[in-house]
């Protein structure tokens, strides 16, 4: 018998300084069974730094032909693709033919570079990449946050980024890899 996904209710405040985007956000993220819940919470950051009406959450792990995350504008076209973790450079080049802005959100520690380096010359031809890292530290801090039912809040300015419940707020850094030609992202970690 297969198993089934785990759904999870998360209230959502984004406060986006930067962009001037204020939104409550009532979302349903199913957790396919296979799939961690860092990279669910992964999935739920990047909804908030990316955050818009049109902002919908992909099918799910299982689907190679869906982005994590998407936005779809009226006409049909891709938007903005969005992906977690260190897929294949034929993906990416797939999305970027498809999307008009493509971000990457890696994760995996000192694998995210050897990745890089080892894709690097393929990936810097796709001028509509952008490939921004979390570390494994601040990804733990943000599964702390995981549960069924979550009621969470983010803010973004200048680049920085906190993320939490009216309890406990972390502040989460992502570090920038690849800038694409036209980038529309700001958080970047001050290193």
């Amino acid at each position: 018998m297969a198993l089934k996904a785990t759904v999870h209710k998360a209230q959502l405040q984004v406060s986006d300084l930067s962009r001037h985007h204020y939104q409550d956000y009532q979302l349903t993220l199913a957790r396919h069974p296979s799939e961690t819940e860092e990279r669910l919470m992964l999935r739920l950051l990047a909804f908030a730094l990316c955050a818009d009406e049109q902002l919908q959450f992909g099918k799910g792990i299982s689907d190679d032909d869906e982005a994590a995350l998407a936005i779809t504008g009226l006409d049909g076209q891709c938007q903005l693709w969005i992906e977690l973790g260190l897929p294949e450079e034929r993906r990416l080049r797939k999305a970027s033919h498809k999307a008009n802005q493509v971000l990457l959100l890696a994760y995996g520690g000192t694998a995210v570079s050897k990745w890089y380096q080892s894709e690097q010359k393929a990936l810097q031809a796709l001028h509509n990449l952008s490939i921004f890292a979390i570390s494994p530290e601040h990804l733990a801090l943000l599964q702390s946050f995981c549960d069924r039912t979550m009621q969470l809040q983010c803010t973004i300015n200048e680049g920085q980024i906190w993320f939490g419940t009216s309890v406990r707020t972390e502040q989460l850094a992502l570090s920038r890899v690849k800038a694409a030609r036209n980038e529309l992202f700001i958080w970047e970690a001050e290193c």
